[in-house]
C-alpha cells in the first residue's frame, strides 16, 4: 500500500502547446506501484486552459474545487463545479477552461499505459 500526501507532491507546469496557467500533480502512478491506473490533479488558474486535445484512451474526471468549463468535441461548453464528475471517451476531443476568479481543480484518472 502507498499513502501519498497531496501537499508534499510537487506540481509541474503543463508544457503543451495551447496550455496556459495549468499545473499538474501525479497523486498516484507507476512510481507508487500502480500498474494499471494513474490519478492526476490538475489546477487551472483563473483565465487558464488546457489545449483542445484527445487521447486514444478513456478517462474519468472529478471536479474537486472551484468551477470551470469543459469544451466537448462539438465545441459545446459545459460549466462544471466541485462535486461533479464526467467520463470522456477515448478519441473524444475536449478542453478544460477556467473563465472564473478562483482556481479550478480536478482529478483525472487514466490508464497507466497512456
Amino acid at each position: 500500500m502507498e499513502i501519498n500526501v497531496e501537499a508534499q507532491i510537487e506540481a509541474t507546469v503543463v508544457d503543451m502547446e495551447g496550455a496556459n496557467g495549468v499545473t499538474m500533480k501525479v497523486l498516484i502512478g507507476p512510481k507508487d506501484g500502480s500498474q494499471n491506473i494513474v490519478m492526476r490533479l490538475f489546477i487551472v488558474a483563473p483565465g487558464g486552459k488546457t489545449p483542445f486535445h484527445s487521447h486514444g484512451f478513456e478517462h474519468i474526471v472529478k471536479i474537486e474545487k472551484g468551477r470551470g468549463v469543459i469544451v466537448n468535441e462539438k465545441k459545446e461548453k459545459h460549466e462544471v463545479e466541485a462535486g461533479q464528475s464526467t467520463f470522456i471517451e477515448g478519441g473524444q476531443g475536449h478542453q478544460f477552461q477556467n473563465p472564473f476568479d478562483e482556481p479550478f481543480e480536478f482529478l483525472c484518472i487514466i490508464p497507466s499505459q497512456a
